[in-house]
């Protein structure tokens, strides 16, 4: 007899995914092969049956906060950090309509209608409900927010049941650097309080204060070894989970 496949935790995810992901091995800029599989692991979970939304950061082509500190206005330089995002969403979006079959629809904070719909919230659950691949790119809209926190705002705006902080080369949070402490501890869970509190480089403390104050499960793992998404999905413990209680 067959082996019955593993039932889903989660319907419906808000998936996080940096701008260092985007660019693979590269210095900068867009790596077609990490694109295509970060598309792939997004298929995968969709043919299990759950609703994906997705943020993506810009930071493999342009970082805000950098250009600010070089003498930008900082209003200035994060709306040019919210159009990377636009680019980085359209390549998901290519990537996994083209060579992955999945329909897909790019939502931004700002108006480019030529390229993507405008963020309309009840317009995304609608293709979430049809098992599109919704992408949220251009952050908030807002100058001064990062887009973990347009992550969390999603999630919550989604009715997301969980949180996925994907990342390129970390498996979770540590107490420090692990490249710099070999011996550095690695948390499999932590509290919202205690990731403020140590002042852990987890994400952005907005996004960790709306998830706490909304009671979203947050939850820290390494993208790029495969099947990782997969196994988080169907409940295994992966990476670090950040919640108010460990036994969610």
């Amino acid at each position: 007899m067959a082996k019955a496949k593993a039932k889903a935790k989660y319907t419906r995810i808000l998936l996080k995914i940096s701008g260092e992901s985007f660019k693979g091995n590269q210095d900068y800029g867009i790596n077609t092969e990490a694109v295509y599989y970060m598309a792939s692991q997004i298929k995968n979970i969709c043919s299990m049956g759950v609703q994906v939304g997705v943020v993506v950061g810009g930071g493999n082509i342009w970082r805000g906060t950098e250009a600010a500190l070089e003498g930008m206005d900082r209003a200035t330089a994060d709306y040019a950090g919210m159009l990377a995002t636009v680019i980085n969403s359209l390549a998901l979006q290519d990537s996994l309509e083209r060579h992955h079959g999945i329909d897909t629809r790019t939502q931004t904070a700002i108006n480019i209608q030529q390229v993507a719909e405008p963020y309309i919230r009840r317009r995304a659950t609608r293709h979430l409900d049809k098992k599109r691949v919704v992408i949220f790119a251009a952050g908030t809209g807002n100058p001064y927010m990062t887009t973990d926190t347009a992550a969390a705002l999603r999630a919550l705006e989604m009715e997301a049941e969980v949180l996925l902080m994907a990342k390129h080369k970390a498996d979770g949070i540590y107490a420090s650097d692990p490249n710099v402490h070999s011996n550095a501890k690695k948390f499999d869970f932590i509290t919202y309080r205690d990731v403020i509190d140590k002042r852990l480089e987890a994400m952005d403390t907005t996004a960790i204060s709306l998830c706490m104050e909304n009671n979203v499960p947050i939850i820290v793992f390494n993208l790029f070894i495969e099947n990782n998404i997969e196994r988080i999905i169907h409940g295994e413990r992966l990476g670090t989970l950040i919640a108010e209680e460990q036994n969610i």
